[in-house]
């Protein structure tokens, strides 16, 4: 097996695969196994590099999961999927963590970023995600000084941690819509340059996560819905895959892919 630190060696796409009930893009909920591996297999087949199972909501006032109930969701898919290419898992429990990465799974995602001794210890990719709150608390009312600076410190911390506990492959993420509002999130994104630089001293990675999410329909104060939202998805998905992040996670692999495609042809390839 290629080890993980090997496999994303250009911009990589990372496919959403919910097996959840609640998450707040309908069209992406997969709540049999069969048909979440069907999705992730549609993934990989559209070309993502790397499909993110999780089977706890993270979106604002989402309901937390038994730790037993997300490992009997996730579990039966990574074991499935990871036959097909590399899988991570979106979880923010270390019981859960461990029995996905047992089945398979070789990146932990973790929007809560305290699992990182637990990638350390399992020798697996980790994405350290920036979230003010939980999925309770973090849109009531989040508030920064100075959003871009203080995010970057966090992250740098993150780095910091990630490197001492032995972890190779690292991807910062400064959790767009995570406790932040839609002023925050643009900032987040005009300055996307700035946490490239900070990755790069800790030979790390960026991962951004823009696709579908609220604030996209509120951009021009339209109030889109998140099935309205493809547009936003794939603009700003292009504006971070130009600015060097190393990742993006998307709803939709297909136009996420030829995105990324396009971008890393010459212009006048593209232009002829």
């Amino acid at each position: 097996m290629i080890p993980i630190e090997e496999r994303f060696t250009r911009p990589s796409v990372m496919g959403v695969v919910n097996v959840t009930p609640d998450s707040f893009f309908a069209e992406s909920r997969t709540l049999l196994t069969a048909d979440a591996v069907a999705r992730g297999r549609a993934h990989f087949d559209a070309g993502c590099d790397i499909v993110d199972v999780g089977g706890e909501s993270t979106r604002p006032g989402a309901t937390p999961v038994a730790a037993d109930e997300e490992i009997a969701r996730v579990v039966p898919v990574i074991e499935q999927l990871c036959a097909h290419g590399p899988v991570s898992v979106d979880t923010q429990k270390e019981s859960v963590a461990r029995a996905a990465i047992a089945a398979g799974a070789n990146v932990l995602n973790d929007v809560s970023s305290t699992l990182v001794d637990v990638a350390g210890e399992l020798a697996v990719g980790y994405v350290a995600v920036h979230r003010q709150g939980d999925s309770t608390t973090m849109q009531l009312k989040p508030t920064y000084d100075d959003v871009v600076a203080e995010i970057g410190e966090f992250l740098a911390g993150m780095a910091e941690r990630a490197r001492m506990a032995g972890v190779k492959s690292l991807w910062l993420d400064p959790g767009i819509g995570f406790g932040k509002t839609t002023e925050h999130n643009i900032s987040l994104l005009a300055h996307v340059s700035h946490f490239v630089d900070l990755a790069s001293r800790y030979h790390a990675g960026v991962l951004i996560g823009t696709s579908r999410k609220r604030f996209l329909g509120d951009f021009r104060g339209d109030s889109l819905d998140a099935d309205q939202r493809l547009e936003g998805s794939i603009a700003t998905e292009a504006w971070a895959l130009l600015q060097g992040v190393s990742m993006v996670r998307v709803h939709d692999a297909t136009a996420a892919v030829q995105l990324r495609e396009l971008l890393a042809r010459p212009v006048e390839e593209v232009v002829a």
